[in-house]
């Protein structure tokens, strides 16, 4: 049996120090496996905060027939994760020097674009692309602009910036393959 599972039933019948001993073993995981879905730190954290309140008081209820307690954690984490998400606890607001900062940086996703050599395969399977899902390409994977800025910089909702890079990415791997 898995140290988890033993320190889950403990939890189960209320011993603190089994949830303390989880939350020093499995924590550092779970706020990875959560700021891979939300993609910021201290909202990954606060997922963490809030699943372990929930394993708190859902102890009893794992059943370790069913699974492993890590993945039960697992899955907890990561609903929570998405709930997030989609209620948009994930919305990036920018006020006016922000906006600024990131016109700056969006320039620099131009120039990169422009200075693609016309002979190049990618900027030909670039230029095939509907210009904002180019221009979301390019300022997500040559600046770094998350989602949020780049539906900020563009006007656009975050889920249809997403829906772009992600079929313009998929074209550009059917072209470039």
């Amino acid at each position: 049996m898995d140290d988890c599972d033993s320190l889950m039933r403990r939890v189960a019948k209320g011993d603190r120090s089994a949830l303390a001993a989880i939350f020093d073993l499995e924590a550092g995981r779970l706020i990875a496996i959560a700021r891979r879905i939300v993609r910021r730190r201290e909202l990954a954290e606060d997922v963490v905060q809030e699943a372990f309140v929930t394993i708190w008081r859902k102890a009893a209820l794992f059943d370790h027939e069913r699974g492993a307690a890590r993945a039960w954690m697992t899955t907890i984490v990561r609903h929570r994760a998405l709930n997030i998400i989609r209620d948009g606890g994930r919305l990036d607001f920018h006020d006016a020097d922000q906006l600024a900062t990131l016109g700056d940086r969006a320039a620099d996703a131009d120039a990169a674009y422009a200075g693609l050599p016309e002979t190049e395969d990618l900027k030909r399977r670039l230029d095939q692309l509907e210009p904002e899902r180019r221009r979301s390409i390019v300022m997500a994977y040559v600046v770094g602009f998350s989602h949020g800025e780049i539906a900020a910089h563009l006007g656009a909702p975050v889920g249809t910036v997403k829906a772009w890079i992600r079929r313009g990415v998929a074209s550009l791997r059917e072209c470039l393959s």
